[in-house]
């Protein structure tokens, strides 16, 4: 009878430290991409086939068990949570039940259409591409935010964000609109009402800046000259605005035929900045704008070394030298290429 009784005592306390180290042990099993995605809508059965299709866990008995005790089947959240190599089936059930989720970390630096920050949200985020366009380009939906279909990017300020994996683009783009009116200030909002520009001409005129040069002195002797032009009603005449109402962004040389494509963004057409930014512009490259000093320049051209910094000109004729330098040396560097390449 003792022998019985001590085999029976063996096989509970077997039994038990089983049961136990599929509770609490270390049974659960990263996937490939180290998340598990539960998308907005989607029942206990659901993360069930997700955990055994990720080959999360090896079986659904333990969990099962956890999760009705948790009552976690009644309260299932959506997100994007991270799955260790190591982690207890007893940690797993908590933290899906609490909705812990891992947030995703949004790099935004320079886009140039609302097509490419779509592609980027729809990428790393649970609404798609087609939502985020659909969003960008209405009207309706953009009204609260008092933006339109030409304005609308210049709430994105480039940063590094973390947001939520799951949720509706509109969730996500009121969250931007929060940082964009969190970066404007009020010493950033004096400077602009000091320059007659409202943040959003200050940022449509920095995405031109962003586009000519990525030399900060530049950028500030630059962004004088575009103020210099508004403020004697001269045109912009921005070759990146012609890349822009083009899409065509690898646009080397811009000719004649080039300036008079129609569009409302063609500063070479049009007066004034164009409705809409033409890129993301970097936050150096706002503060540029805004630390703009006071000079007479009304023209530049880049300088004939090619090492991205521009000549400054008061004058036309000035201007008309220092064209020439640069033509006659670009001229020369396409021979020596043609020459080389014979």
């Amino acid at each position: 009878m003792k022998k019985i009784g001590f085999i029976l005592f063996f096989v509970i306390l077997v039994l038990g430290a089983y049961i136990g180290w599929q509770v609490f042990g270390a049974t659960v099993s990263a996937p490939a991409d180290k998340y598990l995605y539960i998308k907005t809508g989607a029942d206990y059965n659901s993360v069930l086939t997700s955990l055994q299709q990720e080959k999360i866990i090896s079986g659904t008995r333990i969990f099962k068990m956890l999760s009705n005790r948790a009552q976690y089947p009644q309260n299932v959240k959506s997100g994007r949570y991270e799955i260790k190599n190591g982690m207890s089936q007893f940690n797993l059930v908590r933290m899906l039940k609490s909705g812990n989720q891992s947030p995703v970390k949004l790099v935004i630096n320079k886009l140039r259409t609302k097509e490419d920050l779509a592609k980027k949200i729809g990428d790393q985020f649970e609404c798609d591409s087609l939502e985020v366009i659909r969003f960008l380009s209405s009207n309706d939906s953009l009204q609260p935010f008092q933006l339109d279909s030409h304005t609308v990017m210049t709430t994105v300020i480039p940063n590094t964000y973390l947001f939520n994996w799951n949720g509706s683009f509109k969730k996500l783009f009121t969250r931007l609109h929060k940082e964009h009116d969190r970066f404007w200030n009020d010493t950033r909002l004096k400077k602009a009402a000091a320059k007659n520009m409202t943040p959003a001409q200050v940022y449509s005129m920095a995405s031109i800046v962003e586009e000519e040069t990525n030399k900060l002195g530049d950028k500030k002797l630059i962004a004088s000259v575009y103020i210099n032009r508004i403020n004697m009603g001269m045109k912009l005449d921005a070759d990146p605005t012609v890349k822009y109402a083009m899409r065509n962004f690898g646009l080397k040389r811009i000719s004649f035929d080039h300036l008079q494509y129609p569009s409302v963004y063609n500063t070479y057409r049009n007066k004034g900045l164009p409705p809409g930014p033409i890129c993301t512009p970097s936050i150096e490259t706002i503060e540029a704008v805004l630390d703009a000093p006071a000079t007479n320049y009304i023209f530049f051209v880049a300088k004939p070394d090619f090492k991205g910094y521009s000549n400054f000109a008061s004058t036309y004729d000035e201007h008309l030298v220092y064209a020439k330098q640069y033509r006659d040396a670009l001229d020369e560097l396409i021979r020596k290429k043609a020459a080389a390449a014979k």
